[in-house]
Parts: C-alpha cells; structure tokens; sequence
C-alpha cells in the first residue's frame, strides 16, 4: 500500500494578485523537487503542471494540493527536509490559518490513484471525528495494518 494525502489553503487573494506572486513563482520548483524525491508517486496536476484551477470545495479562494508516496517517511522528509520546508515556513504571506485540519492521509492500494471527491471526504472524517487510521497527519503515524484493521 502507498500514503495519499490532500492539503488545502485559502489564498489571501486571487492566484493572479501580486500578493500570491511569489508563491507562483514557486510552484514549479517545488512541483518538480517533489516529482524528483524519493518515495514520490504521483501528484494531482492540470495541463499547467499544478492543481491551482481545480476547484473541489465552494469557496474559490481554497487551492488544493494531493499526491501519493511510498510512505509517510518520504512524505515527511520532502515535507520537512528540502525547499519545500523554506516555502511552509512563508505560508503567512499568501494564506489564511485554516481554522480546521487541513491536510488528510490515508493509505490506499499501489496503483490507485485518488480522485479530489475521496480527499475531500478524507479530510471531512478527519475534521470530524479527529485522528484515527482512516484519516490522519504527521501527529498519528497510524501503519498500514492499523488502516486495514480500522472500522468507521
């Protein structure tokens, strides 16, 4: 089995304002860091190269990001231990603090790849009745077995 895992954000204004400059400056050298890691799989992206146009959620200002990794310890170390960490650390520029989770991860089988509906809903579980293996971050590094044995 593999690790998926959705994030959102909601920008602090339209992705073509200059406030959110920077950050698109960014997005194809971070896209391209993470298709470059180890333990990368696949990762949710238009024509573009990015998922900035997809829309899942009511709110328009809310961009998402989705992707699949081998396990959470790839995840974590392209999260944490590469460029990528120097743009988390600017967040505050261009997003709002998310008042509620705003990431998921689930463990899904090789090959599948998540739709944003099955994010979505991943996310909405974890909002909802907080951690377990169904739905989880960093702060529970719930197994694959954990997953398999769950029950909503």
């Amino acid at each position: 089995m593999q690790l998926a895992q959705i994030n959102i954000a909601e920008m602090l204004a339209p992705i073509d304002d200059p406030i959110m400059k920077d950050f698109v400056d960014n997005l194809d050298r971070i896209n391209e860091l993470a298709e470059q890691s180890q333990g990368f799989v696949w990762r949710l992206k238009e024509e573009e190269g990015n998922a900035t146009a997809i829309t899942i959620f009511d709110n328009l200002f809310l961009i998402i990001n989705m992707s699949v990794w081998e396990n959470i310890e790839t995840l974590f170390d392209f999260v944490y231990k590469t460029a990528h960490a120097d743009i988390l650390k600017r967040k505050k520029e261009w997003f709002h603090k998310m008042p509620k989770m705003h990431m998921a991860f689930w463990y899904i089988e090789n090959g599948h790849i998540p739709t944003p509906d099955e994010a979505k809903e991943r996310l909405y579980y974890l909002q909802e009745h907080g951690e377990t293996p169904y739905a989880f971050s960093f702060k529970n590094k719930f197994t694959i077995e954990d997953a398999v044995n769950f029950r909503k």
